[in-house]
Formats: structure tokens, sequence, C-alpha cells
């Protein structure tokens, strides 16, 4: 999802940088405490009851530090979207980590990856249509649904799909579920959904007729597009001592990490270097 993978508009780093430094010192945090800026309505993210993935990794990086969790909320899909959560929470110091950002990515400092996943193609099994990658010719027969805003949007555009799909905007309207999106299949009002995996993972289990197929980076001509993600927690941009202390965990705390967000639905596509044999099929 936009706010959870691919972000498109990005802070410049000088921007970041200033930001940073007025919030003051970096790594400095209340000793005993992990602040964690967190949606307090957004699930199979994270919720106030503590009921989403990314809480429950949460508790295991603050459990791993013998610290006390304390969460920050802020809505991530209020005005301003994604990078104002970030602008008016953590690069100014109110919250020491973001549990969920693209590695490497240019908004915030990133530790390394804790997980691998991607977009993928959702459609009801009954179907069977033969769908393995965005090239695929069955697509242009099909309604197909996406988020705006997203890598699946520009791969669309390329293919001149987009027209003709229909549009979901589930990562930037506050309060609403990803579970629309399979709602969406079920009911018939796309035949195919293109989403990121973990934002309806969790709500699989109640739609067992529906078939999920990973978007491949690869296409048929021309160079490769990337639908598949490492996934970080991220600090402020020069934060470098949390970021170490969060490595450290990332490394030996893996396979918990690993179990807890597959209990949360979340399939690994790929693998990071604390779970190298994580596979294609989240095994």
């Amino acid at each position: 999802m936009r706010s959870k993978t691919a972000v498109r508009h990005c802070w410049p780093v000088a921007a970041l940088l200033a930001v940073s430094f007025l919030a003051g010192p970096s790594g400095a945090r209340a000793e005993g405490t992990l602040r964690v800026c967190s949606d307090p309505a957004y699930l199979p993210y994270s919720d106030r009851a503590g009921a989403g993935f990314e809480n429950a990794a949460a508790q295991i990086v603050a459990d791993a530090l013998h610290d006390k969790l304390e969460y920050v909320w802020y809505d991530t899909r209020g005005k301003g979207g994604f990078e104002t959560f970030l602008g008016t929470t953590l690069d100014v110091g109110k919250c020491d980590v973001v549990m969920s950002m693209p590695y490497g990515s240019r908004q915030a400092q990133t530790t390394d990856p804790y997980y691998v996943s991607s977009y993928v193609f959702i459609f009801k099994k009954s179907k069977h249509y033969d769908i393995r990658s965005l090239d695929s010719p069955v697509l242009h027969q099909l309604k197909i649904g996406f988020e705006s805003e997203t890598p699946v949007q520009d791969g669309l555009q390329l293919r001149d799909m987009v027209v003709t799909a229909k549009t979901f905007d589930v990562a930037t309207t506050s309060g609403a579920s990803p579970r629309t999106m399979l709602q969406a299949v079920e009911d018939g009002t796309v035949d195919v959904m293109i989403t990121w995996e973990p934002a309806i993972g969790a709500f699989l289990k109640d739609y067992p007729d529906l078939d999920v197929v990973l978007v491949p980076n690869a296409r048929d001509m021309g160079p490769p597009e990337q639908y598949t993600f490492p996934m970080a927690m991220a600090v402020r941009v020069g934060n470098d001592a949390l970021m170490k202390q969060l490595n450290a965990v990332i490394k030996s705390h893996s396979e918990e990490l690993a179990d807890a967000l597959r209990q949360h639905g979340v399939r690994y596509y790929g693998s990071t270097s604390g779970n190298p044999g994580v596979g294609a099929n989240g095994q």
C-alpha cells in the first residue's frame, strides 16, 4: 500500500536532515521506553487494542530491548497522509520508531529489513484465470481493481489498462478497511484486485474461495518493474544508536518476528538477511 511500501512523494533529504536537527540530539529517547508512532485504527497494521502485525512486531522489539512499549497515536491516512504523519511525529522527536518503511526509503533512516513481501493478484479460484504477470493477456478482458499512486498504477499505465480499471483509495481514507478490496472481488465489483499482500493477508481466511498470485518484478518487454519490497523499521535521520539496536534485535529475533507476521497473514516473498530461508510460499 502507498503508505507502507513505495511512497512516491518523498521529502528532500536536506529537509529531513533539517527537521531531524531541530528535533534535538539524535538517539535521545526516554531511557527504558520505546515510543512507537502508529495508526490507532488501521488493521491489519495496527490499532489501539494491539491487534495488528505492527503491534506484534513492536512488542517483540520492546521486549528484546527490555523497554516499556509506548505508542504515539496518529492517523496515518489523515490530512497530508503518510508524509505529514512522519513530519509531525518521528521527524520532530515525538517518538522513536515507525514499524513499516520500505528499506532504503529517503523519508527516514531505515534499519535492516525484517520482512519482504509483494503486491499480489487476487481473484476467485473458480475462474481459473491464467494470470502470471501484468503482461498476462487475460487482464485486458477483466475488470481490474488497484490502489492509486502505487507501483501497480504505474504498471497499468504503461500497458494502457489504467483507464478501464477501478481505483481504490484505502491508503488515503481514514477508517477504510483493506477488507473492502477482497469484498470487491467476492461480490464481483472487480474480477481481479491488485494490492499489497500484508494489507489483506489477515482477512484472507474469511475468503477461502479467493486465490492469491505474486505480481513478479519481471515484464515481457522493457526494464524490470518493482512490486516486491523489503520492509524495515524507521528512525529519525542520524539516530544511528537506535538503528544499531534495532538491527541487532532484527538479527537475533528474526524467527520470532517472522512467526508473528505469519500469524497475522503476512506472506513472505523473497528473503531478508535475517530470514534467508523464507521463500515465496511464506514457509
